[in-house]
């Protein structure tokens, strides 16, 4: 037996959760603003922060909208994608990436990860690729950019549209470009573990104009004017219907808060990469765990999770009982994600099976995500470490 094992193990005084937003005066100020206001829906303020949002980003149009799973359902539609048609995508991702492609009536046609970084599989990508094929949906995994060049010309040549998760991507670059600028459209998040808040909210941003046109109708129940629009600039309380919609629009609440986000958003990426590299040098010397490798060519890493992988050959427990200890200890920690492949409903409707894509699988047992959010302190960092490796060096084979 490890003499670890006996040691009476440590333990935070109070629980560090996995994420926690940053919210400042300015913020709570604005909310308390538009609650005073009498306009709390869709108005000046989220027209304000979409136009915050185009600036960051140097992109055309920004299109805000009630999450990021909404932004990727209407981007999809906007794309036209519809039944019988096929979108390429990565297992390791969230529920909410396929789950709009199905919700559109097309098929998902999911592809492995790279063992090192997760991100989707380049020539994974082509091989999938067949007449059915209307769009690639890669995803911008933990803060790194994918391959977007190599991406992109593949989908020129066979004349697919590009359609980006971006939900983990915000403030990221790619050979000097911000993600939100490279393909047809990319999708962002807003939930309050994301690089920005507004509690829940996303963002759709895109350079087709008719794209953009068919967003703001299929957001708002297919109507072309707002009800803002309508109160606040003389025109008629009538209004007409061009298609069916949803009702998918973000609210004047919280866009005052994500207006004050943005420009703080540097700043939390500025914070997030440095304790990332405090983790990355407390971690390196620690036996049973690797971070996530960085990808290879020129970007900016926003630092959304900090993600390792275990090294169960080595350890005589699993990650689940490697997670319970953790949280005895009072650390939180996220999976991001269980290979979306071997999710029950991907497996009964599309006969979908383990063996599938090995790497994705293969991850799936052994990753974790450790605490990342600006307000951390340097000190609580080392706690996390302390309670890693204090585990590890228990559990070593």
């Amino acid at each position: 037996m490890n003499p670890a094992r006996s040691q009476k193990p440590y333990v935070r005084k109070e629980l560090l959760p996995l994420s926690r937003p940053s919210i400042g005066p300015q913020e709570i100020e604005e909310v308390v603003d538009t609650l005073r206001s009498g306009w709390l829906t869709t108005g000046p303020k989220v027209e304000l922060f979409e136009k915050r949002f185009r600036e960051y980003l140097d992109a055309p149009e920004a299109v805000s909208v009630s999450s990021g799973t909404a932004g990727l359902h209407l981007a999809l539609l906007a794309a036209g994608i519809g039944p019988g048609d096929e979108v390429i995508t990565s297992t390791m991702t969230f529920a909410a990436t396929a789950n709009a492609i199905v919700l559109c009536g097309a098929r998902p046609v999911f592809v492995d990860c790279d063992l090192d970084t997760l991100m989707v599989d380049a020539k994974g990508v082509e091989s999938r690729i067949t007449r059915d094929t209307k769009a690639i949906l890669p995803v911008h995994f933990a803060g790194q950019p994918c391959a977007m060049a190599e991406l992109i010309e593949m989908a020129r040549s066979h004349h697919l549209s590009v359609i980006e998760d971006g939900a983990h991507a915000l403030g990221t670059e790619y050979q000097g470009r911000k993600v939100g600028t490279i393909g047809d459209a990319t999708v962002f998040s807003f939930h309050p573990i994301k690089a920005i808040t507004t509690g829940e909210g996303g963002m759709v941003t895109t350079h087709h104009q008719e794209w953009v046109e068919r967003l703001r109708l299929l957001r708002f129940h297919g109507i072309e004017t707002s009800a803002w629009q309508r109160h606040s600039g003389g025109r008629s309380p009538l209004y007409a219907v061009q298609m069916p919609g949803f009702k998918y629009t973000m609210m004047d609440l919280q866009a005052a808060i994500g207006i004050h986000q943005m420009a703080r958003l540097d700043g939390f990426i500025q914070r997030r990469a440095l304790l990332a590299q405090l983790y990355d040098q407390a971690l390196r010397d620690v036996g049973g765990l690797q971070p996530l490798g960085r990808v290879p060519y020129p970007h900016r890493h926003a630092w959304h999770l900090y993600v390792v992988k275990l090294e169960l050959e080595r350890l005589d427990i699993d990650r689940d009982t490697f997670l319970q200890l953790l949280k005895e200890r009072n650390i939180g920690a996220g999976i991001h994600f269980p290979a979306l492949h071997l999710q029950p409903y991907y497996r009964a409707q599309w006969g979908y099976r383990r063996g599938d894509f090995p790497n994705a699988e293969w991850l799936s047992e052994r990753i974790l995500s450790l605490p990342l959010f600006p307000d951390m302190r340097e000190e609580d960092v080392a706690d996390v470490v302390r309670a890693v490796a204090e585990i590890l060096e228990g559990h070593q084979r």
